[in-house]
């Protein structure tokens, strides 16, 4: 069977209008704008309105994206969603989504595994299109972690924001698109980074409500040294599958989580900032919309060129981790 090159031929993001700022946050809890962008990078983010779900913010990505690549959704073959905040355990959301498209034709369906989401489910697209089974296929990651998050808790209140972005895969010409991937995980430590409540271990209930079950619990200190290795693992062995340097890179994009992950892993590489595309001071870590918030941010500002060495990279809930090197 012959394997044919996959290329991201539209991109697409949307954020909740809602600013909250470090200054807002000094109101509800004990912490100070100095404090969180030392330890984060971050200065605001978005959060989504009452009555705003995932579906609605992946919606708006998913049209930003269709326009960018001049496709209907009537065109689409498959459209997955990756999100750690869907609207509901099921139906998918990407059903949701399906629906408002008007993608009458496409299959659809999420994937959960945290802030590594957008990558295993660009991976997962891009196998339906290299095989020959499909022709477009749609990725979103979209979250709405502000549900989840406890606003009494200054150790990951400050971190968590709203938002959605979408990339459109089809086939592409020889040397272009996805040349490599790399997807790993760790669950022996997936204790590290959970939403307790919720599933089968522990449906929701009183008890797991007043015991704050329903929040996101993070191991920050743990996370922190995990993240920063595995994203200069991740990195490193997705250049190797494809004969490519460090130096190669035109453009890291990766999982925005705490700009000091982000400037250990560069400086380990020796890898100048300027090469490094960097958000997560307007949008806080938005899971698995991160990578693809940037990619369109990147795409939009002129960053990313014709032929240029893209590298994504993320990490996360599982723990879980993956990288994916293409040329734009």
């Amino acid at each position: 069977m012959d394997v044919r090159p996959v290329k991201i031929a539209g991109v697409g993001a949307y954020v909740p209008p809602q600013v909250m700022t470090n200054a807002d946050l000094e109101k509800m809890v004990d912490t100070s704008d100095e404090w969180i962008v030392e330890r984060t990078g971050i200065r605001e983010r978005r959060i989504a309105g009452i009555g705003v779900a995932t579906s609605d913010l992946a919606i708006e990505a998913a049209k930003s994206c269709l326009l960018h690549a001049g496709v209907a959704g009537s065109e689409l073959d498959l459209i997955i969603v990756a999100s750690a905040s869907p609207d509901h355990l099921f139906p998918a959301t990407a059903c949701i989504v399906q629906a408002s498209l008007g993608a009458n034709n496409a299959a659809a369906f999420d994937m959960e595994i945290g802030c590594s989401g957008f990558i295993y489910a660009l991976v997962t697209g891009a196998q339906y299109i290299s095989c020959g089974t499909y022709e477009k296929v749609l990725v979103i990651g979209s979250e709405t972690l502000s549900r989840f998050t406890n606003w009494n808790d200054r150790n990951t209140c400050c971190l968590f924001g709203d938002g959605a972005g979408a990339v459109l895969l089809t086939p592409g010409e020889e040397g272009e698109g996805i040349i490599s991937f790399i997807l790993g995980s760790n669950g022996s430590s997936s204790s590290l980074l959970t939403l307790p409540m919720g599933g089968s271990r522990i449906p929701a209930c009183k008890e797991s409500l007043d015991q704050g079950l329903h929040y996101i619990h993070m191991e920050g200190k743990a996370v922190f040294k995990f993240a920063v290795k595995v994203l200069i693992k991740a990195v490193t062995e997705v250049l190797k599958e494809c004969g490519r340097e460090i130096d190669d890179i035109g453009l890291l994009i990766p999982h925005q989580a705490n700009i000091r992950i982000i400037e250990s892993a560069c400086e380990r590489f020796r890898m100048p900032m300027e090469r490094v595309m960097v958000n997560i001071g307007q949008y806080g870590n938005t899971s698995s919309a991160s990578i693809p918030i940037a990619l369109f941010e990147a795409v939009r500002d002129g960053r990313v060129k014709k032929g240029q060495l893209v590298v994504l990279v993320a990490f996360g809930a599982g723990l879980s981790w993956g990288s994916v090197a293409l040329v734009w």
